[in-house]
């Protein structure tokens, strides 16, 4: 059951404050998130053996 007196414009301007520091937190969140992707990226070395590796031919035949 809801309250009977409630002023929706003061719950909305009570309340404005708490769900601005709710969305920084999310985009916080989400700036490090892609910051700790971009890290991952920066720091791997490549599949092992990338150097050996070879390309198939698409078509080529084995018998000459």
């Amino acid at each position: 059951m809801s309250a009977p007196n409630t002023n929706i414009e003061t719950q909305q301007r009570r309340h404005r404050p708490v769900l601005g520091g709710i969305g920084f937190a999310l985009v916080f969140a989400a700036v490090l998130l892609l910051g700790y992707f971009a890290w991952l990226f920066i720091q791997t070395d490549g599949p092992e053996g990338a150097a050996t590796q070879i390309e198939p031919v698409i078509g080529a035949d084995d018998n000459g």
